[in-house]
């Protein structure tokens, strides 16, 4: 019997509700359909998003299979398959491009309008190809990456070089990429300009690479944890700023060390609703430009409309405006050819039964990316 025709029963990391244990228990993944294919995970790793995603974002729906970063190899493909087969090395996104749609063609944006991100819980028709003891299981985005097998639609996926570093491979996934891409795609730093990026995790120390691509002279870092401040010397930081160790705020040493003026750009990395006023406060009067990346359980943000009405710009980003097809084919080939020193990022490793570990590790000041083992 071919393998597409079986359930596989496999473990996987499950939250059954908001502020519930993460348990890895046994579950069963379904066959692929005609335009999926079937994953046996090889590496993934733990993003903040992932802690979000137990506290009930981006959807409210229990029980979950956990995970969005990882990289895989493909174990079985459907029917209407054409484009990739059994053992290609894979990466999952959640942004889809069919190149098609009006967004696709506009070069504007890399949100799809036929491959939408989705914030259901569900495949493209709505439904689920994994359960857990007969009970319909969702997960975070448009794959459950914490589990040893899981199912994804061809559209939400990037086929990569087998040569690749598997961890790298899953830190490209999101939150590196997100960052890079929106200092490349999003904000189009120009050459000789400054960067303010706040919070320097996976996301910020891929905005600093970013920046440092396009050219930027002065890249400014804001963490209060002082152990980032090497990791981000690696990618391209110029200054760093500890608001700790200041009397004075995050703005004020931002603003002293671009001339009283400002930086042309500023990213918010964190998630943390109060960054925000302040990253779009630190930018150019009249040509400022923000561009607000991380998110959180919490996104009602008061805005300071004085800060806007003065010219300047404040941008969302989903994914750092990267096309899963045009845009992360190329940052998977820097990754794999090591153009990234990535190896900053790759802090802790635990394997997929000691998933708990890795929210304790991320709370340590050394830590950056806790990858999991999946098998």
């Amino acid at each position: 019997m071919p393998s597409t025709s079986q359930v596989i029963t496999c473990k996987a990391a499950i939250c059954w509700g908001v502020g519930k244990a993460v348990t890895v228990e046994e579950i069963q993944v379904d066959p692929p359909k005609a335009t999926e294919v079937r994953v046996k995970m090889l590496c993934a790793s733990l993003c903040h998003t992932d802690i979000s995603s137990i506290q009930g974002f981006p959807h409210n729906k229990f029980p979950l299979a956990l995970g969005h970063e990882g990289v895989g190899v493909i174990e079985s493909v459907g029917d209407e398959v054409t484009n990739l087969k059994e053992g290609d090395i894979i990466i999952p996104t959640y942004v889809g491009e069919c190149q098609e749609c009006e967004n696709c063609v506009s070069g504007k944006t890399n949100l799809c309008l036929t491959y939408p991100v989705r914030f259901t819980g569900l495949m493209p028709d709505n439904t689920s190809r994994l359960s857990i003891r007969g009970k319909r299981l969702y997960h975070v985005l448009s794959c459950a990456t914490w589990s040893e097998y899981v199912v994804v639609d061809v559209n939400y996926l990037l086929k990569v070089n087998p040569a690749i570093n598997l961890a790298y491979a899953s830190f490209i996934s999101c939150g590196f990429a997100t960052g890079y891409g929106a200092a490349w795609k999003e904000a189009k730093v120009k050459s000789g300009s400054s960067v303010a990026v706040f919070g320097l995790g996976a996301v910020g120390l891929g905005a600093i690479s970013g920046a440092k691509m396009m050219g930027a002279s002065k890249i400014i870092g804001v963490d209060k944890n002082e152990m980032k401040r090497e990791k981000a010397e690696a990618f391209g930081l110029t200054h760093f700023i500890n608001p700790s160790d200041s009397n004075k705020s995050a703005s004020e040493l931002i603003k002293e060390l671009s001339g009283g003026m400002g930086v042309d750009y500023s990213f918010e990395c964190t998630g943390v609703p109060s960054l925000l006023n302040v990253s779009v406060e630190v930018t150019k009067l009249g040509t400022g430009k923000t561009m607000a990346i991380g998110t959180g359980v919490e996104n009602i943000v008061p805005l300071d409309l004085l800060a806007i009405i003065f010219g300047r710009k404040l941008k969302g980003s989903i994914f750092g405006g990267l096309k899963t097809t045009s845009d992360l084919s190329i940052i998977a080939d820097k990754c794999q050819k090591e153009e990234f020193p990535l190896q900053e990022l790759f802090t802790h490793e635990v394997p997929l039964i000691e998933i708990n570990n890795a929210f304790e590790l991320l709370k340590q000041p050394n830590c950056v990316k806790v990858v999991i083992k999946m098998m």
